[in-house]
């Protein structure tokens, strides 16, 4: 009687991760049969936007980012080509603005900003694919320059916008 019981629980467990393997504890949805998710080098093209300036290595930091993220949510590999998901797009805005006054019409807080395009493309679930705009952004005191603040900022901004981009593509929020 104990040895039946003993199997009927190993047969339910093993059911039950077998019924889950394309569910994953971040929320992702991933499509039957996607193994693999390529992201290809963002294009740096803040420059070419009035207002926005250049931030050098912003393209491979932030390629790095969606790649940790994709990694670290899911059990999908990383491949160089033919990757089931397909992340690419380009940087479009990296702006310093100011957001509040001083009664001297002085800044008092500045928002750094960074916005990209994203195109995603599912192979094996193409009604999935989209092409969108993603942006956030990071206040800061006018006082303080950018370069004192720019690691956290971007650390901050990459989480969100990385963020973003999984749950628009593999969450379904």
């Amino acid at each position: 009687m104990i040895l039946n019981f003993k199997r009927l629980i190993f047969f339910l467990f093993l059911i039950s991760f077998h019924s889950c393997g394309n569910y994953s504890f971040t929320g992702a949805s991933i499509p039957e049969g996607t193994e693999t998710f390529q992201v290809n080098l963002f294009e740096n093209n803040s420059g070419n936007n009035v207002g926005s300036i250049f931030e050098p290595g912003l393209d491979r930091d932030l390629t790095l980012a969606l790649q940790n993220i994709l990694e670290n949510q899911t059990n999908l590999q990383l491949v160089q080509s033919n990757g089931d998901l397909l992340y690419e797009g380009e940087i479009i805005e990296y702006r310093v603005s100011p957001m509040t006054s001083t009664a001297d019409l002085n800044a008092a807080q500045n928002r750094l900003t960074i916005s990209v395009n994203i195109n995603y493309t599912n192979f094996k679930k193409e009604e999935d694919n989209f092409e969108r705009r993603f942006s956030f952004f990071f206040d800061f005191p006018a006082e303080q320059q950018l370069i004192s603040i720019k690691n956290e900022a971007h650390e901050i901004i990459f989480e969100r916008l990385t963020q973003d981009i999984f749950n628009a593509s593999l969450a379904k929020w």
